[in-house]
């Protein structure tokens, strides 16, 4: 059993396909983009302080804390959840035909020892050319409203997804093979980390 830093629906679904149990803890932080901070550091950042911030409202957890945060990056800018239509629109323009990266930084506590493993892991995406028809359709299909970089690449979106370079679970918001690892690294029993298949 892991503590997992998130409410997030697409974290949730790949540790129950990974057969991990978890409870979820929402973790709220200011998660604004810091003055000169680069896009793996601000992805990192986060990760650890959602982490933190539930390691501390917790007191005499045994469990791992896991947290991640993903990011969409396009030449060196950060696309976050967009907040209207219009902003949604306007990112998937700029991710048509063209590569981009998604970051998580992932985060695990184990608090008995207090020790920390983190790091952010990179996967390449690249989008087919879109038309405004089929910007506007996936736009008014309210999918990207709460995604970064405005798609849901496990959703409508796979359409346009003509390949990519890493981790697939990575895109999603997880990135499951890094996060056995590091449970692995920190010693936890062998039934409550992912199984690899």
């Amino acid at each position: 059993m892991i503590v997992l830093a998130s409410a997030s629906p697409r974290r949730q679904e790949l540790l129950r396909a990974a057969g991990v149990p978890f409870e979820a803890v929402p973790a709220e932080i200011d998660e604004s983009l810091r003055p000169g901070e680069s896009p793996e550091q601000h992805a990192l950042r986060l990760a650890i302080e959602k982490a933190e911030r539930v390691a501390a409202s917790r007191p005499g957890e045994a469990r791992p804390i896991v947290a991640a945060d993903t990011i969409v990056v396009i030449d060196g800018a950060v696309l976050g959840k967009p907040e209207s239509p219009e902003q949604a629109a306007e990112m998937l323009r700029r991710l048509s035909g063209r590569t981009h990266a998604v970051l998580t930084g992932l985060c695990v506590v184990d608090p008995p020892s207090g020790r920390r493993l983190a790091g952010v892991v990179s996967t390449g995406v690249r989008f087919a050319p879109l038309s405004e028809e089929e910007i506007r359709e996936y736009v008014d299909s309210g999918e990207p409203m709460d995604k970064a970089g405005a798609y849901a690449i496990q959703g409508l979106a796979s359409r346009f997804v003509e390949g990519i370079e890493g981790c697939y679970f990575n895109v999603v918001g997880l990135p499951i093979p890094t996060l056995y690892r590091m449970l692995k690294q920190l010693g936890s029993p062998a039934n409550s980390v992912p199984r690899c298949r």
